[in-house]
């Protein structure tokens, strides 16, 4: 219960504190939205850290290398607890727009360190705003921000690797030519969900796998992309699950 406290009370206190630093970001943005946009990642970065360590968590993250340094790539990720975006950003060195759902943007204050980062919200049940939303996420990419999303659609609760992909998640790749990052997690539901309200320690791991390069595709094949994703996930899943050998 005491880490729940903690990482409770922090979020609100940087929720309250950041009012002033939005602000001022948005008088900055005026000039030069690039600073806006790069102060805005250290930040929320900086804060996610300190939320993953008032949990408790020991985090591995592998395969960095794998991540193409000065272009946009669409990051896809397997979805099993809240605290995955948590881990993900909480480490992202690189301009990162989450797709996110259309309920979080009425959050107040995290709707706007949102924005900042170029994240978009989806509703699913709105065909023609999906369309728009992933002309606009392409538009990003091919300026050099990433895209992460999670193509389940929602936290998996089971106990197989993964659930069913949307496959309207590979839009962007689809439309871009750009390289797909697959990113799978172990364990983070260890940390909250399999025992709220109690937030407990974890060993996590992340791993961002080698990249699939679809500008090498022909259409067809960008087509089904979504299969081969999901056959890496699903091995690298059950690989990072096995004990480490001393």
């Amino acid at each position: 219960m005491v880490r729940l406290i903690l990482v409770l009370l922090f979020i609100i206190l940087f929720l309250l504190v950041s009012i002033p630093i939005l602000l001022i970001l948005w008088i900055i943005g005026l000039i030069r939205p690039a600073i806006r946009e790069h102060a805005s990642l250290a930040i929320v970065s900086w804060a996610f850290r300190v939320i993953t360590w008032l949990a408790g968590v020991r985090l591995t993250i592998r395969g960095e290398e794998n991540i193409p340094a000065n272009e946009g790539v669409l990051f896809i990720g397997n979805h099993r607890s809240y605290f995955d975006i948590v881990l993900a950003y909480g480490h992202m060195n690189r301009l990162t727009g989450f797709i996110a759902k259309k309920q979080i943007r009425v959050v107040p204050i995290l709707n706007l360190w949102m924005l900042n980062l170029h994240c978009l919200f989806l509703d699913r049940d709105d065909l023609k705003q999906g369309l728009e939303m992933i002309g606009k996420a392409s538009d990003l990419v091919r300026q050099g921000v990433s895209i992460m999303i999670y193509p389940e659609g929602t936290r998996n609760k089971t106990e197989d690797a993964l659930l069913p992909f949307h496959r309207g998640s590979f839009r962007i790749a689809q439309k871009t030519g750009c390289k797909i990052i697959p990113v799978v997690v172990t364990h983070t539901d260890e940390i909250y969900e399999k025992h709220r309200p109690f937030i407990r320690s974890a060993h996590v791991t992340m791993t961002y796998c080698p990249p699939i390069d679809t500008s090498t595709m022909e259409m067809k094949e960008r087509k089904v992309v979504d299969t081969q994703v999901r056959a890496v996930m699903e091995a690298q899943y059950f690989a990072d699950l096995q004990p480490e050998k001393a």
